[in-house]
């Protein structure tokens, strides 16, 4: 295709930077899996260690949780690539990205786990202290099997959240499918089709994924 080309739509260079966006997309679900592992751990664990209520501890989660939550998550992105190296930290762009989002949606996924542990009736913790079972056992043999299943149309949610928010990244220079589409776009001065088929590409994985969390919540609602 020609770069001067003034039509709306060129068909060939669409189909010629399929390629260049599907690699770039799957950099974006590369982070997107990896952040939500991050999130999914980090806030269960963060809401384990907060029920437990350790003295200081418990402080210390609490005021990094409100910090996280209620400063931007590209403020977030900035501090981690371009100040920690300051302070002797270096990190690529993609460990960034999924440090950054991951931490970030740890705080908010902790409470989901939080909200799904108080949803477990109070007869079973007791039926565990009865039987005199070690804590760790009560924890996972009694509790969390009851407690994750319900929350995981929330933790879906979060998930296909992330993903629309990988492009965020493209501020420190990850070459995710929005990034991509960006350069593609400067090379040939075309951005039609390139964000076009970038806005397609999300539709196309979000829109299942979130048909599937409705799918599951509608199942948790039934329970």
């Amino acid at each position: 295709m020609a770069a001067g080309s003034t039509s709306l739509w060129d068909w060939d260079y669409a189909f010629s930077i399929i390629p260049d966006l599907l690699k770039a997309l799957l950099t974006t679900i590369e982070i997107t899996v990896l952040g939500s592992a991050v999130a999914f751990v980090l806030g269960l664990v963060i809401a384990v260690v907060r029920r437990a209520r350790i003295p200081v501890v418990d402080q210390v989660l609490w005021a990094l949780v409100e910090v996280i939550r209620s400063t931007p998550l590209l403020v977030q992105i900035f501090f981690l690539f371009f100040v920690l190296p300051r302070f002797g930290l270096t990190l690529s762009a993609f460990v960034v990205g999924v440090t950054a989002l991951g931490v970030h949606y740890a705080t908010y996924t902790s409470e989901v786990y939080r909200a799904g542990i108080d949803a477990v009736p109070k007869g079973q913790w007791e039926a565990a202290t009865a039987l005199s079972l070690p804590r760790s056992r009560v924890w996972t043999g009694v509790i969390l099997p009851q407690a994750i299943p319900r929350v995981l149309p929330a933790l879906g949610n979060y998930a296909i959240s992330m993903f629309k928010e990988v492009p965020l990244l493209l501020a420190i220079g990850v070459v995710e499918v929005v990034n991509a589409g960006r350069e593609l776009g400067s090379e040939t001065f075309r951005f039609t089709e390139p964000y076009t088929i970038a806005g397609v590409l999300f539709l196309v994985l979000s829109y299942p994924a979130s048909m599937l969390v409705r799918r599951l919540e509608r199942r948790a609602a039934v329970r």
